[in-house]
This record gives structure tokens, sequence and C-alpha cells, in this order.
């Protein structure tokens, strides 16, 4: 049996410990929110919070996460979450949206540790969220703009 808190929510689960959290999200808990991209940490869309930092849930197993906070797109409910969600849309950065929920919450892992990013902060941060329809540019906009919603 596996105790973690997700989404503020106190969680039992009782699968292998070595099922990677994505699909403990997806298939377990039925929450689809959290998607699969690559299945090796490169693409990013899985992307969700373990204590408070970006962690890539198809290579973060479920035995590993015993007492941990987990966070996902669908739970993430912070002062920088909705500005990332408001800038989001007011800049209309999704294409196809599949790599939106991952790119959100790297966003805002990013804004809660640097409420002002540069561009360099940015890149840094993000490099590792692929977005297949290149929304390279709104999507650094949109975290700019984030910033300022934040600070206003």
């Amino acid at each position: 049996m596996i105790n973690f808190t997700l989404n503020g929510e106190a969680r039992q689960l009782d699968v292998d410990p070595n099922m990677p959290l994505l699909w403990a999200l997806r298939d377990e808990l039925k929450m689809t929110g959290t998607k699969f991209g690559c299945g090796v940490a490169f693409c990013g869309a899985c992307t969700v919070h373990v204590d408070g930092f970006p962690a890539r849930s198809c290579q973060t197993f479920i035995g590993d996460l015993e007492g941990a906070e987990v966070t996902t797109i669908e739970g993430v409910d912070t002062d920088a979450a909705k500005a990332v969600q408001d800038a989001w849309v007011e800049l209309q950065v999704p294409q196809c949206g599949y790599c939106q929920s991952g790119q959100i919450m790297s966003a805002t892992a990013l804004l809660a540790d640097t409420p002002q990013p540069t561009d360099e902060d940015i890149d840094a941060a993000m490099e590792n969220n692929i977005c297949r329809c290149a929304s390279y540019v709104r999507i650094r906009k949109a975290i700019h703009r984030a910033a300022e919603i934040m600070e206003a």
C-alpha cells in the first residue's frame, strides 16, 4: 500500500511500487489531465509537481512517493497557476493543446520560484517541455504576462 497526498487529498494505492506515477494517475485514479508523451522523461507532457517541484510522472515510480505530495493539472491551485492559466488564454498559447498541461505545470513551478523570470530563466525551466506545434514564442510571452498578472 502506497500512501501519498494527491491534490490535497490523502490517497492510498495498492499497486506495484514500480508502476510509473503517470499510469497510476491515468489508469488507477482516472485522472487524465496528465498526458503520456514519450515515456522516457524527454517531452514533459507528463509533468506534475512532487513536493512542489516539477517531475516527469512517466519515470517517477509510485513506490517512491510514500508520504509525498503530488499535484496534477487538475489540482494546481496557486496564484502562479491562476496567472499562468489566465495568460495562456489571453495570449491563445495552445494550438493542439496536447502538451499544455505539462507546459503549465512547468511554468507554474518556475513562477513560484522566480516571480520575475528573464528569457534565460524561462528557456532553462521550459527547455525539456516539447511542443509539436512550436508555440514556444507564445509560451515565453505568456510566462512574462503571468509574471505581470502576479505582480499586479
